[in-house]
């Protein structure tokens, strides 16, 4: 799926959270998504998903098929069912066991349960024995695996744009490493259109070939990603200010200048002044 941006802007008060002029997502782009707190990242996704309304511009999508050619994300609903993403836990339906979960998902989006069943076979290494079959509801689950399950969720249909906020979060290191080796199989087998959030420089080079560099909503800087090349201008961007604090720290001092005492007006008598001739 190609995702345009167009004069895409949003505040909240007087904190500007969006300001993109221009910026064009391809077919099958891997990206990744990096900046400070506040940078904008999570916002941009709400708008591009159509959860937030923005004050100017609007994003565009079209899919391979052209069944959609540059349609605005507000005019139309039928993006959706190419479309999976997680936010956050808000997205679940925590109600549910996950088994139910995913059989609720899979049925929304036309898929036989045979086929929602193999599909979570896919990610069983990635689930870890604590999640299928379990008679447990979602909101009983550790916040790892309600990112688990949010994840799959995003990812059971095969969609053709795959949207996911700090997907790295709450995970331990195993599953980590696996869940970077399922998107990035997933994108070159598929490819469909992946983009990421993180605040984990590592795990975003590692698995992203295009990253994006946000702050105050604006996209600072487009970066290929070409074997882990963009770890060292990232490390530089957002090392600049820790450097820029300790050569402050360590500037010697000026010295004072010495004081200069006041020269009388009459040396010979400094209390009395001279009197004028």
């Amino acid at each position: 799926m190609i995702i345009s941006i167009n004069n895409l802007h949003k505040k909240f008060g007087s904190v500007i959270a969006a300001n993109i002029d221009s910026y064009v997502i391809g077919h099958g782009d891997m990206v990744g998504l990096v900046g400070n707190n506040g940078a904008g990242k999570t916002t941009l996704f709400r708008l591009i998903l159509d959860l937030l309304k923005a004050d100017e511009g609007n994003v565009t999508v079209s899919t391979k098929d052209g069944s959609l050619n540059d349609a605005d994300v507000t005019s139309t609903e039928e993006w959706k069912r190419h479309t999976g993403a997680f936010i956050d836990e808000s997205f679940l339906i925590d109600y549910l066991t996950p088994d139910e979960y995913f059989a609720f998902l899979g049925r929304m989006f036309g898929m036989k349960k045979e086929a929602v069943n193999e599909r979570l076979e896919h990610f069983r290494p990635f689930f870890n024995g604590e999640i299928l079959g379990e008679k447990k509801l979602i909101r009983d689950y550790s916040m790892g695996n309600k990112q688990k399950i949010g994840i799959v969720s995003a990812m059971l249909h095969s969609p053709e744009l795959l949207i996911l906020d700090e997907p790295f979060n709450f995970l331990d290191p195993s599953s980590q490493a696996i869940i970077k080796h399922l998107l990035a199989a997933y994108n070159r087998e598929t490819g469909a259109t992946v983009l990421i959030s993180s605040h984990n420089l590592d795990h975003t080079v590692e698995v992203c070939p295009r990253i994006a560099l946000l702050e105050h909503g604006v996209i600072l800087r487009d970066i290929a990603n070409v074997d882990g090349s963009a770890k060292t201008e990232l490390d530089t961007y957002f090392d600049a200010p820790v450097q820029a604090a300790e050569a402050a720290e360590t500037q010697p001092e000026e010295p004072e200048e010495p004081e200069i005492p006041d020269i009388p007006d009459n040396p010979e008598n400094p209390e009395k002044p001279e009197k004028p001739e």
